[in-house]
Formats: structure tokens, sequence, C-alpha cells
């Protein structure tokens, strides 16, 4: 394909006539895993209730009427729960006739586990009328025999079971309809305990002995519902940190401990000591309601929108798909708040895209991993992260949200001049018009933007971030009603039972990250990391934060953004922050560092779902975007080199810091795809390296230094190639 533009007035009108009014098409549709049921009749019609009721009451309690915060978060994860264990089968479907389908004699063996758990359910309710009644507690015979051994038989089998039985996708087994009952049982319990005097015995000696049995049961739900929807990454290291509780008193060094009581243990880690506490709070809050923002944003196509829109504003620049895909997926992943299930939506559209262009497979696979990733460190909803840092460091979420905007851009800044200057390395062309929406057809639905810009007005208004994103969910539905995707009752509730759908992995995630947290702050493993970072540091602070930076991405490995920030702010950032490091930097630090994770080798699940759209080797694949989003593993020393990254300082501070690490992050992209103007020698490269580093680290004779060296290469590169090197015209 020739690259001289067609001037010929005939040409453009048939060009314009042949133009599609749509290229993005099912970036909204629900994602629907390999291990989800799907549902028909009356079954579909009760989980599609359920979800529909689970969402609403998220919404009314969090607007008109509020609960009690340990129940509110209890009935939140009871909730995950169910829906979790009808949604999800705990091993692979049985096709219709499998040989390898499970005998119809362990279908009885689970009907008969639902006795001791529907007992266990029932001995809630003569609980309940105990205490209404005035006993000021429960007989532990009663709680053990009655309630606990009986829970906890039913709770484990089921478990056991469900990861052999095998069942056709349309059917719920009786296995999870066991675990469904116990998840019932162990919330009613908690609720009732909890509502009594008896809530403040937790983690004494005093404390009901049924609480550590529901804890336990309850910890066991989560798990395997953990395992269910994000694998088996988080759920080793739970059990991990769950070992170490019983474990910890007879290992050597900074990691013995006194020692914990299974009794006390367990009474304490279903609280907000633990499960409980600030990711579950999170989870119930502002994740849950951003969840169903984005539910509704999806039933009302602004997903598609998003998609088309950006690619006629970029499609037809050279490597256009590429570059759709940063902004596509940057909006997308702000938003959904999991990188993996991000590449999954619009991967599937934008990959293939780039490879027709020229793409390898595996640069194609790589480029939308680390935009995807990148749309978890987007302000003004980064995921997820935004609003736990808010929670765990008392920091206003508006100052976090305006303090991540440099490094946002910095990060998608340098994702861009990869794709640029691979794309003119290789001489790709660009998308011709014939191939994507006219983006003057697409300017007239701008409006579909509103849900955004209400709820960034809203929270800088100083409304409640409950408040603002309420206001911006409204907003999606009304302003679909002068859209060609209106909204009626119809897709408001189809909305609603997506919003029920989504939220599952969210929550189960959250509530195993608040197991792991709860064992940091019960035995004071963090305290004891902190202790070590303390000392490391006393060597080198570089050092320490090189350390810090290698637990993070470890403990953040194959794990999904909100579960890694949680656990590395429990035991990494408290750590930073002893060594001198402001709260912000800290926190931000450990955050972007748990984020890249996700395109970290080995286990990189950004790169591990790209590579299973793109059809190349997933650990080739997480390496290229491990490259592509290198300036991630940069800037966060950058925040503690230069606190004004973060805002932190005078404007002329942030206006000097943000420029010349702008320009060093445009050198270092130069540096890995050896092109600025024109192709690189090896020599360059290494200068370019030292001046991008110069520039990025912030003092100011590094920054004149830098900028010498990059005027220099300026120079040099456009007295050698011009206006840049021709490339060579593919397509």
């Amino acid at each position: 394909m020739s690259n001289t533009p067609d001037t010929r007035p005939s040409g453009e009108d048939e060009l314009i006539d042949k133009a599609p009014e749509t290229i993005a098409a099912g970036v909204d549709e629900e994602v629907v895993e390999s291990n989800r049921r799907l549902f028909t009749g009356w079954q579909w019609l009760l989980f599609a209730t359920l979800a529909i009721v689970y969402a609403t009451f998220h919404l009314v309690s969090l607007n008109v009427y509020p609960m009690e915060t340990w129940s509110f978060r209890i009935v939140h994860i009871a909730g995950a729960l169910i829906l979790g264990y009808g949604l999800f089968a705990g091993t692979r479907f049985a096709g219709e006739g499998d040989t390898t389908r499970s005998p119809a004699w362990l279908d009885w063996v689970c009907y008969a586990l639902l006795i001791p758990a529907g007992y266990a359910l029932v001995q809630v309710f003569l609980m309940q009328q105990a205490i209404g009644g005035g006993a000021m507690r429960i007989e532990p015979n009663i709680e053990a025999w009655h309630f606990g051994y009986p829970l906890i038989f039913a709770t484990t089998a089921a478990i056991l079971i469900s990861w052999g039985y095998r069942q056709v996708r349309e059917k719920l087994p009786p296995a999870d309809l066991v675990l469904m009952v116990c998840a019932l049982a162990v919330a009613g319990y908690l609720i009732l305990i909890y509502n009594t005097p008896l809530r403040a015995s937790t983690g004494t000696a005093f404390a009901p002995i049924g609480i550590s049995y529901a804890a336990l049961a309850g910890s066991l739900l989560i798990l395997e519902l953990t395992r269910r929807v994000a694998g088996l990454a988080l759920v080793i290291i739970s059990a991990l940190f769950l070992t170490y509780v019983f474990a910890g008193p007879y290992l050597p060094g900074f990691l013995g401990y006194p020692g914990l009581s299974f009794n006390r243990f367990f009474s304490q880690v279903y609280t907000d000591a633990g499960i409980l506490g600030p990711t579950t709070a999170v989870s119930s809050t502002y994740i849950i309601l951003f969840i169903i923002f984005a539910a509704f944003l999806q039933a009302s196509k602004v997903g598609d929108y998003f998609v088309n829109f950006a690619f006629a504003a970029a499609g037809r620049t050279r490597g256009g798909p590429a570059k759709v895909s940063i902004f596509a997926s940057g909006l997308m992943g702000m938003i959904n708040g999991t990188s993996a299930g991000n590449v999954v939506s619009t991967g599937s559209l934008t990959i293939p895209l780039m490879k027709k262009v020229g793409y390898p497979g595996r640069s194609a696979g790589a480029i939308e991993a680390a935009a995807s990733t990148g749309g978890q460190i987007m302000p003004p909803i980064m995921g997820a992260g935004a609003f736990i840092m808010a929670e765990v460091t008392g920091i206003p979420y508006t100052e976090i949200a305006v303090s991540a905007l440099i490094p946002a851009i910095l990060y998608f800044l340098s994702v861009y001049c990869m794709v640029d200057f691979e794309a003119a390395r290789k001489g790709m062309r660009g998308m011709r018009k014939d191939e994507i929406p006219l983006f003057s057809k697409l300017v007239k639905q701008v409006y579909l933007f509103a849900p955004i810009i209400i709820l960034i007005a809203a929270l800088f208004m100083g409304y409640s971030v409950i408040r603002a994103g309420t206001l911006a969910t409204a907003s999606a539905a009304v302003v679909s009603w002068i859209s060609p995707n209106k909204m009626g009752i119809r897709e408001i509730l189809k909305a609603l039972q997506l919003a029920g759908n989504m939220s599952i992995q969210i929550i189960a995630v959250c509530a195993c990250a608040g197991l792991i947290v709860g064992v940091i702050s019960l035995t004071g493993v963090g305290a004891r990391f902190s202790s070590l970072l303390l000392g490391v540091a006393g060597v080198s602070q570089l050092l320490a934060l090189f350390f810090a930076m290698c637990i993070s991405i470890l403990l953040g490995m194959g794990m999904p953004t909100t579960a890694a920030y949680a656990v590395a702010a429990s035991v990494v950032a408290p750590g930073l922050i002893n060594i001198g490091i402001q709260p912000l930097v800290a926190h931000f630090f450990v955050f972007y560092f748990a984020v890249v994770s996700a395109i970290t080798p080995p286990v990189a699940l950004a790169s591990y779902a790209a590579a299973g759209i793109s059809g190349d080797n997933a650990m080739g694949t997480s390496v290229a975007s491990f490259k592509i989003g290198l300036a991630a593993f940069i800037v966060p020393f950058m925040f503690y080199y230069s606190p004004a990254m973060l805002m932190e300082g005078s404007w002329m501070q942030i206006l000097r810091v943000g420029v010349t690490a702008t320009l060093g992050i445009v050198l270092l992209a130069a540096t890995v795809q050896a092109w600025f103007f024109g192709p690189v020698k090896v020599w360059m490269r290494l200068v370019m390296l030292l001046g991008a580093m110069f520039m990025i680290y912030g003092g100011i004779y590094t920054d004149i230094a830098g900028l010498a060296i990059g005027g220099g290469l300026f120079m040099l590169q456009r007295g050698s190639h011009g206006g840049g090197a021709k490339p060579v015209a593919s397509g």
C-alpha cells in the first residue's frame, strides 16, 4: 500500500461511503469463563434474580438504608459465596453422554451432606431464639457438637467432592448446593453473635468457640471460591500464610513469633482485623459500586463506543490498531479493575487487527497486555487501587487520584512511543479510511463520555465516592436514552444481573486477601519485615527499595491487582514508611509494582491472557510485555527521588520534573526500540540510555545533563535522517 495520501475528491467520497458504522462489536459482551455454568429455564431465572437482588441490595444499603458495618460486610461476602458456588464449577464440565460423568450414587452422598449443613443452619435459628429470650451466651457443647462440627464436616466434604465431581454445564450439582447452605449458616451465626456483647470477646479466651468454627468454615469457603474464579496462585499464598500462623513459633530468626492458639486466631480473623477489614470494606462499597457503574456502561454499549472512538481517532496512524489498544484498554481497564479481564474483552478485537497491519503475534499480545495493565494506574478510578489506598492510608481519594496523574501519563506515553517506534522501524501502515468508523460521525455521540465526566466532576466538587459513583451510574442510564442503545427496565435489570455476576471474582479475591492481611496483623510478621527492611536501608536506601520492589512483585504474581496491592501494602509499605519515606510515596511505590506483576515473568496473568488470543508463546509474550511496560518499573523510583512526580511540591518543581521525565521516557523508548528519527546505532543507544536515566532521576544538574544529551542526539538524528527515515511500505 502506498503511503502517499489520496487527495482525489471522488475517491474520498467512495471511502466515506465504504467506511463502516462500527468496528468494535461485542467488547461489552459479558465474558463467560470456561468453568461458568450456563443455566436454562427456572435455574437461570433463579440465579438471575439472585444477582439482581445482590446488586440492588448494595445500591440500597449504600445510598438509602445503611446496615451495621460488620453485618453489611458479612452479607456482602455471603452473597458472593452463594452466587459464586451457584455459577462456577469446581472442575471441568462433562459433555452429554460423557462416560467420565460422575456416578449417580455420588449425588446421593452430596444430598446426605445437606443433613449436617442444614442442621447447622437450623441451630443458628435456635440460637437466635435463645439469645432473643435473654440468654447471654450459648452452651459451648451446643456450639461445638450441634453447629461447629456438622458445619466443618459438610463444608470440607463438599469441597473435596467438588474437586472431582463432573456434571453437565446446565445443571447445579448437589455438592455446590451444600456449600451454598454452609455459606448461609456461617453468615447467619456471625451476624447473630456480632450483634451481641460477645463481639467484644473476639481474640480472647472468652470468645465463643462457635466463632472459630464459623470462621474456619468461612475461610475454607472463601479459599475454594477464590480457586474457582482466580486460580491457585492466591490460594497457595494464603495457605502458606495460614500455615505460618501455627508453624511460626518453630521457625528460626526474625520469622519466629510466640504463636496463636486455634481459638484465638480464628475467633479474630473473621473480624475487621482480617477478612472483614480494609479489603472487604473497599469491595463492599467502592468496588461493588464501580462494578455496577461498569455494568451500566456495558449494558448501554458505551464500551463499544469507546473502542470505536479510539479507532476513528488513531486507527489511521502507523501501527494504528496498537495505538487504539493503548487508548481503548486504558479506558476500559481503568473501570473494570482486572488486567487479565481487560485483555480478554478488548484484546479479542485489537490483537487480530494488530497482526493484520504487520505486528508479530508476540508484539500484538504484549502491547495489549501492557496497555490493559496500565488501565489499573489510570485515574480517576485506577481499577480499584485508589479506593483501597485511601482506606488504608487515610489520604483523601481525590488527592490520590491527582497524585497518580503524571505517573499514568508517563506510563502510557512510554507504551505509545514503544509502539510508534516499532511501527516506524518495521515500516508498518495504519488502517485505511474504509476500514475504520468515521470520526465525524462518532464525534456526534461524544455525549456518551458524560457518565465518566460526571463522575470526575462530582468527585472534585466534594461529593463522596459513593454519591459520585451513584450519580455516574444513574447518568449512564439517562444518557443511553438519547443513544441508539436505550436502557429500559429490561436493560437495567440486565445491567444489575451483570454487575452481580461480575462482582463475584473481585469480592472473593478481596476476602481472600483479607485473610492474608489478618495473618500479617495478628502474627506481627509485617512488623518484623519492616525491621528487616530498616536494617537493609542502613546499608543503602536504594538497596532497600530494590528489595521492596522484588517482594511486591513476588507477592503480586498470579494475583489480581486488588489483592496484590492489599497484601503488599500490609507487608512492604509499613517498612518503607519506617525508613523515612512519605506514606503516599511508599504506597504508590508498592501499588505500581503490585500492578505490573501482571506483566512480569514468570507468572504474568495479563500476558498469558494475551498470548491465548494471539496464539504466541506465553513466556515470550510476558517477556515482550515486560519490555514494553519498562517505564512502570522505573517510575516508582522516580517517586522516591522526585516527590514532585506525585504533585508534592511547588508548581515549578512539578512542571520541571514532569517535562524532563517525559523527555527521559521518550529517550528510554527510543533506546529499547533502537529507533528515534531513524535507526539508532549501538553507541547512540548507550548514550540515549544515559540521557534518559539523567532526566528520569529528576535532579537539577542531572536534568541539565540529560537535556544536553537529548538535544545533541536530536540534532544528530535530524541531521542524518531529516524528517525521519522513510519506512518500508507494507500491505
